[in-house]
Parts: C-alpha cells; sequence; structure tokens
C-alpha cells in the first residue's frame, strides 16, 4: 500500500495486530500496493555497463552504489535540501512492502539504490522491490522464499543491507548462500549461483560491489567453522572468476600466523560482510575482515590469526594480494572490522596523499595509505596484558589520535571488580572480565559517511560494557567440521547498565574529534552526508534525522513508525531532491518493526506518524509487553513443533541451535522456570530485547514452556545438512 497524504497514517493502521498485516499480505494474488497516486509506473530503464569515472563521483541524480560511489564515501553533491530549509522537509508518499521482513528474526537494514526514477530495496526478508519514485507503485517484485531452515546458518538476524545493479541488472546476496541477477526491468531471475551452502556456515548480508563487469561479494560465518573469503563472478554469467580466501592455506604468505599444529585455519573465519570500495586508478578493492572463528577462545590458535581484524587490499581483476592492515592480533574479543571502509584523497602534512579510513569495533579509526597499507597517521605498536592461556598477543596497534567511544570504565557497576580499570585489550578466561568496548560496541555494521569537501568522517557507534568470559568451548580441533557453531564461551553476560550511542566527526587528515555527541540508546543506523551541509541518520525509536554537519545539531527530525536502522539515500529526480528510506525496525536493536519505505522532498505534505513503540528501553533492560502470559502445561506435539520453530527463527541466533550460548546470547541450560521465560521474553532483560510487539502472548507462553522443557544437558545443535 501507498499512503498519499489524504490517508490514514501507518501508526493508525499499525494498531490493527501484526498477524492481520502478514494476513493480508498473503492473501493469494492480492498485493497491498494497491494505491498510490499520479501516472501509472512504466517498466524501469536497464542501466548498462557502469563506467569507473561515473562510480568514482559523488552522486547527485541517482545513487548508483550501496556507498554512493565506489569510495564508499555515502555523500551526495546535492544541495537543494539544506541546513537553511531542512525543518520543511516532509513525506511525500509512504509505501509498505507487503509485510516483507516484519517477523521477530528480521532486520531492515538496507541503504536503497536509486537509478532513472526507480527506487530498489531488499527487506531482511532477501525480497527485492523495484518502486517509482513518482507514484510509490511497485514495478516489480522478487521473493527470495528462504529455507526456514537457514536460521540454524544466520548469525545475528535475517538481515541484507542492500542490492546492486549493472548491466541491466540488479544483484542479490542471501542468506541461504545464492547470489542472484535479476533482470532490471522486470525482475525475473537472470542468473543463479549457490555461491556458497549456507549448511557449511555461509551467508551473504552485505550488498554485492558491481565494478568492471563483475560482482564481488563476501560471506557471513565466523560464527560457524567458516573460512573467510571473497568472491568475484562474471556479472553477466554469473560465472566465478577469482576468489580471495581472507585465512590463507599452506604456503601463502599468513599462513604461519596460524598454529602448524592444527588445521584451525580452515574454519578460522576472518568474515567480509560489508560491500568492498575500490580505487580504479589503483585497480585495487579493499574491505575489512571480521574476527577469527572460537571468538571469545584463542588458546586453539595460536598467532596473530591473519588476515582476521584487517584492512585487505586484493587486485579487482585477479583477486590477488596485494596489502593488509591488522587493527587487532589475535582477537579474542570480538572486534570485528566490519564498518564499510572509506577512500578519500586528501592533504596531509602539506602533501597531497590517498587514504582510507576503517573505523573498527575497537573504537578507533584507522587511517592508512591506500596505496601502500602503511599508516598515514601514526598507529603505535604498544605492550597490552597477557594471558598464557588465550595466546594473547604481545602487542596491540594503537592509532595516535582519538577514540570516538569510551575505551575504559571509570567506575565499577555493582557486583563487579574491575581489572586493568576495565581497558580494553584486557585479557579473560572462565573467570571473565569486565571491559570497554563490548563487542557490540564501537563501530559496527552501520556505514559511515564522509564529506569530502571538510574531511570529515562521520561515525554512528555505541558505547557499552561487556563482562567477557571464555576459553570453555571449542577448543579442540578434532571433529570440527563446516557449518558447526563455533564461538568459544557457552556463558555470556549482559550487563544490566545504560547503553549509549555515539556519533562522532572525525578529521581524516588529524584522527581527531571536531565533535561528537552521546544519545540514549544504541546507535544502529548508518549515515548519509550531503552538501548541503547536513548529515541524515536514523534512530531506534523510529525517527529520521538530519543533523547539521559542522557542529551536529539537530535540525530535523520525523518519525516514520518503526526503527530507522537503515541509512538513507539521497538523489534527485526531474529536478527535485529527495531522500529515501526504509523504516522495518532490527532485532538486534531491539527497535519496533514495520515494511515502511518513505520518500521526503520540501514539498512533500505527509506529516509524522505517532511515535513508534520501542522494543527495547534505551537503557537495554526493557519493562514492556504482557505482564501475564498463559503458560501451557505441557506441550503437545503439534505445539512442540512450533514452539521449536519459533526457538529456531526468533532465538537461535543469539542463543545457539540448541540454547548452548553463543557470543551474543547466554546458555539457557539453567532456564527451567518457564513463567520467569516469559517476562524475559515479553520484557526483555539486560542487551536482550523485548518481543513483546513480535510475538502473540500465545507464542510467548508456548514458547517459554519449550526453553523450560528443553533437556539442555544431552542437548546438541542439529546438524545443518
Amino acid at each position: 500500500m501507498v499512503r498519499r497524504p489524504d490517508m490514514p497514517s501507518s501508526a493508525t493502521r499499525m494498531k490493527s495486530s501484526r498477524a492481520a498485516v502478514w494476513l493480508l499480505a498473503a492473501i493469494a494474488g492480492v498485493s497491498l500496493c494497491a494505491r498510490g497516486y499520479g501516472v501509472e509506473p512504466k517498466q524501469p530503464p536497464r542501466i548498462e555497463a557502469l563506467k569507473a569515472g561515473t562510480l568514482v563521483k559523488a552522486p547527485a541524480a541517482n545513487w548508483l552504489t550501496p556507498g554512493g560511489n565506489i569510495f564508499n564515501q555515502r555523500y551526495s553533491s546535492l544541495t537543494e535540501i539544506n541546513r537553511q530549509n531542512v525543518s520543511k522537509l516532509r513525506g511525500v508518499w509512504e509505501k509498505h512492502l507487503d509485510g516483507s521482513g516484519i517477523g521477530p528474526q528480521y532486520s531492515g537494514e538496507a541503504q536503497p539504490i536509486v537509478h532513472d526514477g526507480v527506487i530498489y530495496v531488499v527487506t531482511g526478508a532477501d525480497d527485492v522491490f523495484a518502486v517509482s519514485v513518482e507514484t510509490g507503485k511497485t514495478l516489480w517484485k522478487y521473493v527470495a522464499q528462504l529455507d526456514p531452515k537457514i536460521a540454524t546458518a544466520v548469525c545475528c538476524g535475517w538481515a541484507s543491507r542492500g542490492v546492486a545493479i549493472g548491466e541491466g541488472r540488479v544483484y542479490v546476496g542471501q542468506l541461504d548462500g545464492k547470489l542472484v541477477a535479476l533482470d532490471q526491468a522486470t525482475g525475473k531471475i537472470a542468473w543463479s549461483v549457490q555461491a556458497e551452502r549456507w549448511q557449511d556456515g555461509y551467508t551473504i548480508t552485505g550488498a554485492p560491489l558491481y565494478y568492471d563487469g563483475l560482482i564481488i561479494t563476501g560471506f557471513g560465518g565466523s560464527a560457524r567453522s567458516s573460512r573467510g573469503r571473497v568472491k568475484a563472478y562474471d556479472a553477466k554469467s554469473g560465472k566465478p572468476v577469482w576468489t580471495f580466501y581472507t585465512v590463507p592455506g599452506p604456503g601463502e604468505p599468513g599462513h604461519d600466523t596460524w598454529p602448524a599444529d592444527n588445521d584451525f585455519w580452515q574454519y578460522g573465519g576472518a568474515n567480509v560482510w560489508m560491500t568492498p570500495a575500490v580505487d580504479p586508478k589503483l585497480g585495487l578493492i579493499y574491505f575489512g575482515t571480521s574476527g577469527p572463528g572460537s571468538y571469545f577462545n584463542g588458546a586453539p590458535r595460536a598467532g596473530d590469526n591473519l588476515y582476521a581484524n584487517s584492512v585487505v587490499a586484493v587486485e579487482a581483476k585477479t583477486g590477488r594480494y596485494r596489502w593488509h592492515f591488522q587493527a587487532v592480533h589475535h582477537d579474542i574479543w570480538d572486534y570485528d572490522m566490519t564498518n564499510p571502509v572509506i577512500l578519500f584523497d586528501a592533504t596531509v602534512d602539506n602533501e597531497m596523499r590517498h587514504g582510507i579510513a576503517a573505523a573498527g569495533k575497537t573504537g578507533w579509526v584507522y587511517i592508512l595509505d591506500r596505496i601502500t597499507g602503511k599508516p598515514l597517521i601514526g598507529i603505535e605498536e604498544r605492550p597490552v596484558p597477557q594471558d598464557a592461556r588465550q595466546k594473547t598477543a604481545a602487542t596491540q596497534p594503537y592509532p595516535i589520535g582519538d577514540a570516538f567511544v569510551p575505551q575504559e570504565i571509570d567506575i565499577a557497576p555493582e557486583g563487579y571488580k574491575l581489572e586493568n580499570g576495565g581497558k580494553i585489550f584486557t585479557p579473560f578466561w572462565l573467570d571473565g572480565a569486565l571491559m570497554k568496548p563490548a563487542p557490540r560496541g564501537g563501530a559496527n555494521w552501520p556505514p559511515s559517511s564522509f564529506d569530502p569537501t571538510t574531511n570529515r568522517m562521520f561515525i554512528c557507534a555505541t558505547d557499552k560494557a561487556q563482562y567477557y568470559t571464555g576459553g570453555d568451548r571449542d577448543g579442540d580441533p578434532r571433529g570440527w567440521r563446516p557449518g558447526q557453531f563455533f564461538v568459544g564461551s557457552s556463558t555470556f553476560h549482559f550487563i544490566d547498565q545504560p547503553e549509549f550511542g555515539v556519533f562522532a566527526a572525525l578529521d581524516v587528515t588529524t584522527n581527531r574529534l571536531v565533535w561528537q555527541q552521546r544519545w540514549n540508546g544504541a546507535c544502529y543506523s548508518g549515515s548519509v552526508a550531503t552538501a548541503g551541509g547536513l548529515v541524515f541518520v536514523g534512530r531506534n525509536d523510529g525517527r529520521m534525522t538530519a543533523l547539521d554537519s559542522s557542529d551536529g545539531k539537530l535540525l530535523w527530525e520525523f518519525q516514520t513508525g518503526a526503527g530507522a536502522n537503515a541509512p538513507a539515500t539521497v538523489f534527485e529526480y526531474r529536478g527535485k531532491q529527495y531522500v529515501v528510506s526504509l523504516s522495518a525496525g532490527n532485532l538486534f536493536a531491539g527497535t519496533a518493526k514495520g515494511d515502511s519505505l518513505w520518500l521526503f522532498s520540501l514539498d512533500g505534505k505527509l506529516e509524522p506518524v505517532s511515535a513508534a513503540r520501542q522494543v527495547a528501553d534505551v537503557g537495554g533492560a526493557g519493562n514492556h509487553g504482557p505482564q501475564t502470559v498463559t503458560i501451557p502445561v505441557g506441550l503437545g506435539e503439534e505445539d512442540m513443533r512450533i514452539a521449536r520453530e519459533d526457538f529456531t527463527r526468533v532465538c537461535s541466533s543469539c542463543h545457539g541451535p540448541a540454547g548452548e550460548g553463543t557470543g551474543y546470547g547466554a546458555s539457557l541450560k539453567k532456564a527451567s522456570d518457564a513463567g520467569k521465560n516469559a517476562r524475559t521474553i515479553s520484557q526483555g532483560r539486560g542487551g536482550m530485547p523485548s518481543f513483546s510487539t513480535m510475538l502473540s502472548e500465545t507464542e510467548i507462553g508456548r514458547l517459554a514452556a519449550y526453553v523450560a522443557s528443553l533437556s539442555f544437558a544431552t542437548a546438541s545443535p542439529p546438524d545443518p545438512k
């Protein structure tokens, strides 16, 4: 459905139950995209091969790559919407995406692509929509029909961060490991390849990169005993062209940073779920990697574990290794380098330099020369505390400049003792240690943006403490297999302390903060900067906002009705500037779910909807949802089947396929009290969001009883094969 100014708001409509939305979307032959305004949409125009020069320029009329340009700068050269008039921005239309991706396991993280009056957006269900800018109507829709069994392979919620276009195709990577090319005019499948098997732990969440006739993608899977890789395919045929393994094999440079007495390297992680950046003149692509497998247990993987936690450059045509820089040696803290890297050209120390900036979960930006991979701004190797059991690295890189989030704890929370001042790189074992940043702190996947006129990088991050434990799982390499759950800890503790969002502007020529602000609740949405002096960034409470890029002042806010956890896109159509964004909520952020695509302009007429109902409060400890849930006494065969499916779909990403615990969710071995389970599910606890707006009371009660009934002493994760 497309809402125009004379129609009721989404907040009014969404008072109806979640089940009603799904029911309408499921009626055979009926589309929710039935009403709009303006002329009837035409078939989308096809785009031909994109030239490198076009893809390097700051976008204006179109937004052709997930990063705006292949430098990943997420910067628009448009100025019609600016500091002086952004307060007048209103909705042109609100388009509902047929209820796609509205279930509890999904997250809406995709940045829309725009070409010649057509918006291309993908939901957390990997369904792709082509939408007319003029009418808001669906021109075509591709339904991925993901197998629910892939939940055993998905790490952190069902999500997709965008699509790519080129050569008359729209390209989407799927959670089931498929890479699919769709006809840009019709949405029909042009080709589809099983790039990797989800049964072996591989998924695709990042937006693919189109460049020079190739489609390039990375794969998630560090938690599933996978060996990281980036692959390139022929954009026309889907035939494989090259593969680069982010964990080097025998005889390859870097293999000696893995143990010689086991084959851990085959399950080493170092996965890639960002869209790479490209320097056409150098012929190189650049990407960051996740940490190694068995996140919190370093014992079985002595060495620096290359190319985990690194920025890597490879040749675009061949995938041949050129250079790397490792930001964290022998990571045991889950300090991934998953924020999309940004390329820039700027004067540093009176010399024009070609740089790359990579924000990390550590809370630092690593600024390098993109020709050589050497630090452009100084980075020092400093000694860090040691734990022989974890095989910790003797030193860690410390960038000279400012951290954008706190990296130590000033006062211990009640009930906890601080070791090493709760500072970054504190080692731990079974007895645990409390420190900052947390694995969900620093800069995660939400993309940063960059203003080339001021050399400022805008970073969305989270300030959060974590009590780390590890070393009690995955220590014996015998019997490992691809797809096996693989995190290195069966206990994980979220601290009942507030988490805060941090939004910061940093000068990449000095690595110093220009301004920085703290938000209530995590920052979990990427940003886009404009020549109009603005930075657009979404909020967990459903607001899309515009900040003054010079000082961070809030200039505009608009309530969209669901978590605004996807980066906005800025473009021009028929001489008018627009902003488009997906408002769909996010599992990890604990935000209200929806299925809305919003289009904004200065002459829009739609007013904001009522505030979205938060799924979790700003402190991370919810107090929402039904206070009394009916718990079934015993589960019949059918209820047990449904509850098992709900657990796999909703809970396994964080708590493990059998509730054994992961790096992001506690073990459920002792969760025998169904009443307490129901309260936790409905209200949230610690870092876990409330599911009261995602699940009905019946579903919560059934799920609570199922968790209580499991015999975790004998349970083992199901074989994904």
